[in-house]
């Protein structure tokens, strides 16, 4: 094998899907991480599709898991995609969604995977976001409709 080709994975693609929750006057909600993954590292509000699940529908469902947030999935379009190796054997597909309409205020549900949810002013995001989601979320704010090979060797 070529130093440009890489193993395929053994399993389908993890999907994960994320949500960017943006306030018109351009502040995004983040949450910092609590479990062993990225500890202290702050990521938007995420987790991955359930068997048969859509995509918009599960980003929805994992916005008010995490944060009490409800938002119809007509209301998220997908403004970013994200290949992720994780390692040679696992891929993830990273769908990140703007919410473009959503009721209630943020709350911690997950206080055992969560330390703290936080507005941030769209230009000031934390510098300690964790890689993955950070490719994602930069790319949705800055090169909507996107997609990125993240964790892949430059061929």
């Amino acid at each position: 094998m070529s130093t440009s080709t890489i193993a395929p994975a053994s399993a389908p693609p993890v999907v994960d899907v994320h949500v960017i929750v943006r306030t018109p006057d351009g502040k995004i909600l983040l949450s910092q991480r609590g479990g062993p993954y990225g500890h202290g590292q702050w990521h938007a509000p995420s987790g991955k599709l359930d068997p048969g699940e859509k995509p918009a529908t599960g980003a929805a469902r994992e916005l008010w898991e995490e944060t009490g947030l409800t938002v119809d999935p007509d209301h998220l379009q997908l403004a970013y995609t994200v290949l992720h190796r994780q390692d040679p054997t696992i891929l993830r597909l990273g769908l990140f969604y703007l919410a473009t309409a959503w009721k209630g205020e943020p709350e911690n549900r997950e206080p055992d995977k969560c330390l703290d949810l936080r507005w941030f002013a769209e230009h000031e995001l934390p510098q300690d976001l964790i890689p993955y989601p950070a490719v994602g979320i930069h790319g949705a704010l800055t090169e909507p409709g996107g997609l990125t090979r993240h964790g892949w060797p430059n061929a």
